[in-house]
């Protein structure tokens, strides 16, 4: 096999990988930033005891988890032009992406304040402190602490999902992996040069979830 492997081309095409890679950190950072911004409000929501809140929160974490990502994708690549509304290729897998990790950034972030001992919050509250005191100062100091290495489990399926955008023709890591494999038959070098990069970008985010369980454990310790 390893003869009839071409580096030579790999390192030719390396350039593309290359913006590929920062075109994969540039989505999947926006992607990210926009699933924490849905995500937030959908954990509080989630958590309100008013139903006209909580009601919709939970369907829409309950529709998106358990809708696959793909038709996720193609629902709004193809339904919005048919609403009149036109956006880009990135910019509808950017939001694909965001509506996905939201929900479940949301349902991360909710196992976290609910880890927070009760005693705690009926201190706080016996102190006085309102419900926005209460989550800056005694509950969301703790619960981030405890979903950092979740949230980072997350970004690294974000990762991997962004992949799926090579389907509606926005270039990233895969797309560029189909440009080499279609310019120069030569599938597996462009998809085994994707998979490395794909797996180099997995082990950075491991190893920082990894000292952050560490950090985590030792301050606990103390």
């Amino acid at each position: 096999m390893l003869s009839t492997f071409n580096f030579r081309v790999i390192t030719d095409y390396l350039p593309l990988f290359l913006q590929g890679l920062r075109a994969t950190l540039w989505i999947s950072a926006m992607a990210m930033s926009g699933a924490f911004m849905i995500g937030v409000p959908a954990c509080i929501c989630r958590l309100s005891r008013v139903r006209l809140l909580s009601a919709p929160a939970a369907a829409y974490i309950d529709v998106v988890r358990s809708t696959p990502l793909l038709v996720q994708l193609y629902f709004f690549y193809f339904g919005l032009p048919s609403l009149g509304l036109r956006l880009t290729e990135q910019h509808i897998g950017i939001m694909v992406l965001s509506l996905n990790s939201g929900a479940y950034i949301a349902e991360i972030i909710r196992a976290g304040i609910l880890s927070v001992h009760p005693g705690q919050v009926d201190a706080s509250i016996a102190c006085g402190l309102n419900l926005f005191q209460r989550m800056r100062y005694i509950i969301l100091p703790q619960a981030i602490g405890e979903t950092i290495p979740p949230l980072l489990g997350q970004a690294v399926v974000l990762v991997k999902d962004s992949a799926l955008l090579s389907l509606i023709s926005v270039f990233e890591l895969t797309r560029a992996g189909q440009i080499m494999a279609s310019e120069r038959f030569m599938p597996a070098e462009g998809f085994f040069t994707t998979a490395a990069c794909y797996l180099l970008l997995y082990y950075i985010l491991k190893s920082f979830s990894g000292w952050w369980r560490h950090r985590l454990a030792a301050q606990k310790a103390l």
